[in-house]
């Protein structure tokens, strides 16, 4: 899993890669604030590779709570820059600073 940041200085925005390795499965998204946790907004591409990958233009100076959705099931990203608890979930979510 990895997430790649890159910060464009002529807009506000960051362009964020979500990527995670996940050969077996069929199915990964990405869901989170950025895209009202709707794993339809959220599809990666699996790659040849079994990685899983998209990227999205997120407004920068902001923080996103995500998860990734493998074949159904939620999981944290391992790279991320922190984690915060969420009471709806009963369980850590993911945070993104950008």
């Amino acid at each position: 899993m990895s997430l790649k940041k890159q910060f464009i200085k002529t807009k506000p925005v960051v362009k964020v890669t979500f990527s995670i390795d996940a050969k077996d499965a069929s199915s990964a998204a990405v869901v989170g604030d950025f895209n009202n946790w709707n794993v339809e907004e959220g599809t990666l591409s699996k790659l040849k590779n079994g990685t899983f990958k998209a990227t999205y233009d997120l407004v920068k100076d902001a923080i996103y709570e995500f998860k990734y959705v493998i074949d159904g099931s939620y999981v944290n990203d391992p790279e991320a820059d922190s984690y915060k608890w969420n009471d709806f979930a009963g369980s850590e979510n993911s945070v993104l600073v950008v």
